[in-house]
């Protein structure tokens, strides 16, 4: 695919097992029938919105309509990006960096799902390192936040891991029941200190001006091939739940 008019689609995020990219029609079927397959307990929901609540056909129709709105909607003011996530050149789940007038607020937002058979294998944490690399390092944030639900222990587990710091609870009406959402903020200092996964970004420079983070305008930001840590961790999600990048 060429990327003239949409560089996003050449951006590309790797660690040591993984590739994060936005994904073409094929990755975004894959990424719906991996979502039919199933991100979590049925018994279960960590998510804000119960998306995957539907029939089969239900849920991979609207996780790739979904994905496709992330882009069709997408302005500098307003942006989503949907990573999908490949292992060994499989796909594992979803990363998505959001924000909302990133130019002033330097704030993004994370938030994720894994495939059930993928979870317990620390592909969430490497993934998270990856775009919250991103973020910081690419794009100049100062903050970065995320949140999940308090039965939900992997994901809260690898926001620690990431350096995140509770920031207060949210109630939430989930399926007709009141569910406890845990907020968590990620500074640059506690990034910083917390990394351990190697992340190399490449495709980033082209893209900048769609973040809201043109040259000049990225404060502590880095440049779009910098890799640095070294070793990587556990595994979980990112808002909302084991994944669930919120509806």
């Amino acid at each position: 695919m060429d990327p003239h008019y949409w560089p996003p689609y050449g951006l590309r995020l790797t660690t040591p097992r993984l590739e994060l990219r936005l994904p073409d029609l094929e990755l975004l079927d894959e990424m719906a029938a991996l979502a039919v397959a199933g991100v979590h307990d049925p018994a279960e929901m960590p998510f804000s919105v119960p998306w995957t609540d539907g029939t089969p056909e239900q849920v991979g129709r609207s996780t790739f309509q979904h994905l496709l709105g992330t882009v069709a909607q997408w302005r500098p003011e307003k942006w989503a990006m949907s990573f999908a996530v490949l292992c060994e050149g499989e796909v594992v789940g979803r990363q998505d960096l959001m924000a909302t007038d990133f130019a002033v607020t330097r704030q993004a937002e994370t938030g994720s799902w894994l495939g059930l058979a993928h979870q317990g294998k620390g592909i969430g944490t490497e993934m998270r390192a990856a775009v919250t690399h991103l973020a910081f390092e690419g794009l100049g944030a100062r903050t970065v936040v995320s949140a999940a639900m308090l039965e939900n222990p992997r994901s809260l587990g690898v926001s620690r891991r990431i350096g995140y710091r509770p920031d207060g609870l949210e109630v939430l009406a989930v399926r007709g029941q009141p569910r406890t959402l845990q907020r968590l903020r990620l500074d640059r200092a506690d990034w910083e200190a917390h990394r351990t996964v190697p992340v190399r970004v490449t495709g980033l420079e082209p893209c900048l001006e769609l973040f809201g983070a043109a040259e000049g305008e990225r404060g502590d930001g880095g440049g779009s091939n910098r890799e640095d840590g070294g070793d990587g961790g556990g595994g979980g999600g990112g808002r909302n739940g084991e994944g669930g990048a919120p509806r």
